[in-house]
């Protein structure tokens, strides 16, 4: 590991001023994805500004009945909240399926969204990797991608992030709060934080240089939604996603009032399935209308050589959770459906 600075922040302003005035700084919280990285040479940050004081580890329940949740809250704490486990099942479940508990325990809600895809390539230094040095190519491509992206990916990459917490954001129509020292704070929506690959694979997000996560907030969820978070991997625990799903579910009148369908582990970003959700919202949700639904959204996946096998995994984590919802839906809210 290379010789790093080290400055320990204690209000906002003094962490997005620090900043500023070192290059190639980087902000350490949890320090589970970062740490890992500056040991195999990936990230090589001049200065490490430790943000874990910052008053930014709260959650707390809003007015409307939404909730903010710190950008410092430990994944573990927020997974045992109360509130999450009641009113955003979704979220709790993808925060349980994700690392180990000691890494949960570590862990923050920020750190969470802005952690790097597992791809390979990325990760070692003598391969090509357009994510980790832009202009070197994408190896993965032609090479090993079992587990990449089979939507959205373009030719300068096919990397996956790996977050089972974004997932859930993007179903659950979070919001996500930052702050920067020339823009102050700004809000932008969970499905618009992360960025398909394109051109520039490098920016895995919209988050401006320098701009710190304070937050994410959940809307209030209506009073009869229900919600999972559903996950395919090669073991039992401590594996990243082959594919998995969030969705959340209205019923009324046996109409669907409103569906939110979010698929990781298959692009660069949480994929939210908006073409399914058109086609159901209105609808009655049979097993047919959730087939067609899910094989209309599904129908824009390119897969590679090796990884054709995410389309059919994703389509029957898709359809089984939708059926489950639309059973907990007409028996009621509080039959929570199991992950």
């Amino acid at each position: 590991m290379k010789p790093f600075a080290y400055v320990r922040a204690t209000s906002l302003q003094e962490a997005v001023t620090a900043y500023a005035r070192h290059p190639r700084s980087r902000y350490l919280g949890g320090g589970t994805n970062l740490v890992d990285l500056m040991k195999h040479g990936v990230e090589t940050p001049a200065t490490l500004i430790d943000i874990t004081r910052l008053p930014l580890n709260d959650i707390e329940q809003l007015p409307g009945g939404g909730l903010r949740i710190g950008a410092t809250v430990p994944n573990s704490d927020l997974a045992a909240h109360p509130l999450v486990r009641t009113r955003y099942p979704a979220l709790s479940q993808a925060l349980l399926a994700g690392a180990s508990g000691q890494l949960r325990n570590a862990a923050t809600t920020g750190g969470n969204l802005l952690q790097r895809t597992r791809c390979p390539y990325f990760q070692d230094l003598s391969k090509p990797c357009n994510k980790r040095e832009p202009g070197t190519g994408c190896g993965a491509r032609d090479g090993v991608h079992r587990d990449l992206a089979v939507l959205g990916h373009s030719e300068h990459c096919v990397a996956t992030h790996p977050s089972d917490m974004a997932v859930a954001l993007a179903a659950l129509d979070a919001t996500v709060e930052l702050y920067g020292d020339e823009e102050g704070p700004r809000s932008i929506a969970a499905t618009d934080f992360h960025r398909l690959p394109g051109t520039h694979p490098e920016q895995d997000t919209v988050i401006r240089p320098g701009e710190l996560i304070t937050a994410v907030v959940l809307p209030p969820p209506a009073p009869d939604a229900v919600s999972l978070y559903r996950k395919a991997r090669d073991r039992a625990s401590y594996a990243f996603a082959l594919a998995s799903v969030a969705a959340v579910l209205e019923l009324e009148d046996g109409h669907v009032r409103h569906v939110a369908l979010a698929f990781g582990g298959l692009a660069h970003r949480p994929w939210r399935a908006t073409t399914a959700e058109q086609l159901l919202t209105g609808a009655r949700p049979t097993d047919e209308a959730v087939r067609e639904a899910v094989d209309a959204e599904l129908s824009r996946a390119r897969p590679l050589r090796d990884n054709a096998f995410k389309v059919p995994l994703a389509r029957n984590l898709a359809r089984d959770a939708l059926t489950t919802l639309v059973r907990a839906a007409d028996v009621g809210p509080t039959a929570a459906p199991r992950p």
